[in-house]
């Protein structure tokens, strides 16, 4: 990172993925992301460089209170104190260095970091503008980007930028590294049997990645509420259960596609429903495709938990993105918490294993299995359009220049 420069008071302008989930209190619920870029904040610091942070939160211009303004609980100023708590320095928070008519200046105490306003406070930002990028460079001699979860957008902090330092002051942080590398050796070189689990709600929000996928791996475990698109397509009876009428025919066409391709796709055999869609609801488990009229599907059942354990047991490549069920229903979490225990179990045999996706990384983390896992991802929409393929624009802007 930077090898061979002498940061020593020099600003080092860091792009981080701090878009990390808030409570109502506005406090940070899992700082995943945050504790992924210590490695290249510490580095930095004990370089003599002059850190300055910035970091998109949500998508602030969307959604404006009733007076047009942007709401308060956008603001990093709220994620302050788990910086400061996980880095151990103080934390200088500046709200628009890019607006104001003075010369923008940091503090020169080597134990002070700068954090920059959310970078979709302004407009250009998500448009990649130019002209915002520039004014984003003059900010600082150096610029690193670190924020792997925002790759694969074009923006003016993630890619736009780049272009505006040469190849002697910019580079990727230790986080984008890791993730580049690690994905890249499970798309590559994948040891075999290589197992995919798949869950969340839509087959439409996954399609590309099953696409991708059948030509990779040789098991699909699919679980969460896309599973009974595919039981749906199958003939089955899934009561009230999700599920996307108008994408039947293309989940049995990649029934039909892995079939062809020797990929086993595996779907859950029996699930545990519900009455109405809450955590308290009276529940059952019955066959996947035998569901009441009236009567939802929100987690596998216990057959499923062992059908898949047992072809996650024998995968020695493991990627997992999305949950089994209604993850934030703790009654309905079992199937996420079993498959995060399958998974560890797995690795602790020799299996490489990946995890992405936010209810993916959630489950390990509050299985406090983090660390019984080869790799957990800050990126998740990164991570799937790396794994489909696709040229992340963060990424291949690190390669040029304006």
């Amino acid at each position: 990172m930077l090898d061979n420069q002498n940061l020593s008071g020099k600003k080092v302008l860091v792009r981080v993925d701090f878009n990390v989930p808030l409570d109502n209190q506005l406090h940070v619920t899992d700082d995943t992301r945050i504790r992924g870029a210590l490695p290249t904040i510490t580095e930095l610091l004990e370089r003599g460089a002059k850190v300055i942070l910035m970091s998109h939160l949500g998508r602030p211009l969307k959604d404006l209170d009733e007076n047009g303004k942007i709401k308060f609980k956008y603001s990093l100023k709220n994620i302050v104190p788990a910086i400061e708590q996980l880095t151990h320095h103080k934390i200088e928070f500046r709200t628009t260095p890019l607006d104001g008519e003075e010369p923008f200046r940091i503090n020169d105490d080597p134990n002070t970091i700068t954090l920059l306003e959310n970078t979709r406070f302004y407009k250009g930002e998500e448009k990649g503008d130019t002209k915002l990028a520039e004014k984003m460079s003059t900010l600082a001699e150096y610029y690193i980007n670190d924020a792997f979860g925002a790759a694969h957008r074009e923006h003016a902090s993630t890619a736009t930028i780049a272009r505006f330092f040469d190849s002697t002051h910019k580079s990727f942080g230790h986080l984008m590294d890791k993730e580049v590398s690690n994905i890249s050796k499970m798309m590559d070189h994948p040891a075999r049997p290589f197992c995919a689990i798949v869950g969340g709600a839509k087959v439409s929000d996954k399609i590309a990645l099953l696409d991708n996928l059948l030509n990779q791996v040789d098991i699909i475990l699919i679980g969460g509420g896309m599973a009974f698109t595919f039981i749906k397509g199958n003939g089955g009876s899934i009561g009230n259960s999700l599920c996307e009428l108008d994408k039947t025919d293309m989940a049995i066409e990649l029934l039909k596609r892995a079939k062809e391709k020797g990929v086993e796709i595996i779907l859950p055999i029996d699930v545990r429903i519900a009455e109405t869609f809450s955590n308290d609801a009276a529940s059952d488990i019955v066959n996947s495709d035998n569901i009441p009229d009236g009567w939802s599907g929100l987690d596998i059942g216990p057959k499923t938990i062992q059908l898949f354990d047992s072809y996650i047991q024998r995968a020695k490549t493991i990627l997992w993105n999305g949950p089994a069920g209604v993850f934030e229903f703790p009654n309905f979490a079992h199937g996420t918490f079993a498959m995060a225990q399958s998974v560890a179990k797995a690795t602790s045999t020799g299996a490489f294993s990946i995890i992405g996706g936010g209810d993916s990384v959630a489950a390990i983390n509050q299985a406090g299995l983090e660390d019984r896992v080869s790799f957990v991802s800050t990126g998740g929409g990164a991570m799937l359009e790396m794994i489909e393929g696709k040229v992340l624009p963060g990424i291949a802007a690190m390669k040029s220049e304006i």
